[in-house]
């Protein structure tokens, strides 16, 4: 930029001094026509860094996703080549899927069982209630009994003393009362089990066996999902629009769910244009400023931007987490550049902006119209020329 203002200032001065010789060229008149471009060029560059900072680092950069498959398997098919684009959802490989379809059916064709268990389950809950009343009015009965068989002791004991009945008789009354003493204890005791079965709840209030089915059946629903989760991913497909490269995978290959080792990259659409720039020079930049950038892929064409945000941050900022104390000692770090994201605007958005372009760009801040006019014009001359001379050549 500054080769072609000193050039244009040359032609000028060329016209008055020596085409038309409107001025002498004396001592005088060659001291001020050194002075005023050597003035006049650092003013521009001190104002143009402030009011329209330019960067010589423009990149456009692509998200990169390294493809790794979800579950291991034989590769069955491959419906895309390298470099090829694709839109999200397009199928990129596919795996065998037959044993992950068997592992489906077998949990699916324990589901009804598991199912059973929970009603088997229920029903001895409702068996164990109905074992417990029965051995309550078992209890009942025997002790209507057993008050009988007392008084009956009785009778016969007295009659035997008296003299009145046989002995006999009073031992048999006897062994009844026993009798039914042993039954009644039988039957608390066997009420006594009920009631501790009936006792295992878990702590929503069911019984042990209904809480231990249900757990068995949700455990199988589980599996089930997961297991139609894995029979999914055998269908890998894009995950945004973009393209293919590094295409690795061939039918018959086995693709791996091992983390560092990526079966094929995808470049998604989506892209990041940056312009990296001194830390002086974006004071006045704001969210929303005009900005323009040239690209080699692209001779001959200004691309319209705006400012999206400033990335506050860098390498000098960042401060590793570790045992040792950070160095406060002079390291002579050179002056880290900031990044500023640009976006295009919407007359050049359906522009292909190739994925690691560099270029030129500037920044027009709300501050020195006048500077950004000169700024503009400079850049289009540049352009055109980087356009040309490779023409001519």
């Amino acid at each position: 930029m500054e080769i072609l203002l000193l050039l244009i200032y040359g032609g000028i001065v060329w016209l008055i001094f020596f085409k038309f010789k409107l001025l002498p060229w004396n001592t005088v008149t060659q001291v001020i026509a050194y002075i005023i471009p050597v003035a006049a060029i650092t003013l521009l560059i001190l104002f143009l860094n402030i009011f329209a900072p330019s960067s010589h680092d423009v990149r456009v950069m692509n998200y990169n996703v390294e493809v790794v498959p979800a579950v291991t398997g034989q590769v069955t098919e491959v419906p895309i080549k390298p470099n090829q684009h694709v839109k999200k959802g397009d199928v990129l490989f596919k795996i065998d899927p037959e044993p992950f379809l068997l592992k489906v059916k077998n949990l699916k064709s324990k589901i009804p069982l598991l199912e059973a268990k929970v009603v088997s389950a229920k029903a001895y809950d409702r068996e164990l209630e109905d074992q417990i009343t029965t051995a309550e009015n078992k209890i009942q009965v025997i002790d209507a009994q057993l008050n009988l068989a007392i008084k009956r002791q009785q009778q016969t004991k007295e009659l035997a003393d008296l003299g009145a009945g046989s002995k006999f008789d009073y031992e048999q009354a006897q062994a009844n009362l026993q009798n039914l003493q042993a039954q009644k204890a039988m039957a608390q005791s066997e009420k006594s089990q009920y009631l501790q079965k009936i006792s295992a709840i878990s702590s929503e209030g069911e019984l042990s066996e209904i809480t231990q089915a249900r757990a068995d059946l949700e455990q199988a629903k589980v599996q089930l999902k997961e297991a139609e989760w894995h029979l999914e991913q055998t269908v890998y497909r894009a995950p945004a629009d973009g393209r293919v490269i590094n295409l690795q995978l061939r039918p018959g290959a086995m693709a791996v769910q091992f983390p560092i080792k990526p079966v094929l990259t995808f470049i998604e659409d989506e892209q990041w244009l940056i312009a990296l720039f001194k830390q002086n020079e974006i004071r006045y930049v704001k969210d929303g400023d005009h900005a323009e950038i040239a690209l080699k892929t692209h001779p001959n064409h200004i691309i319209k931007c705006e400012v999206d945000h400033i990335v506050w941050a860098n390498a000098q900022g960042q401060l590793t987490a570790s045992g040792r104390l950070p160095d406060t000692q002079a390291d002579h770090s050179e002056e880290g550049r900031f990044a500023v994201r640009l976006k295009v605007s919407e007359s050049d958005k359906d522009i292909f902006l190739a994925p690691g372009a560099v270029g030129v760009g500037a920044i027009y801040t709300e501050r020195g119209t006048i500077i950004h006019l000169v700024r503009k014009v400079i850049m289009r001359i540049n352009t055109k020329l980087d356009w040309i001379v490779p023409k001519l050549h």
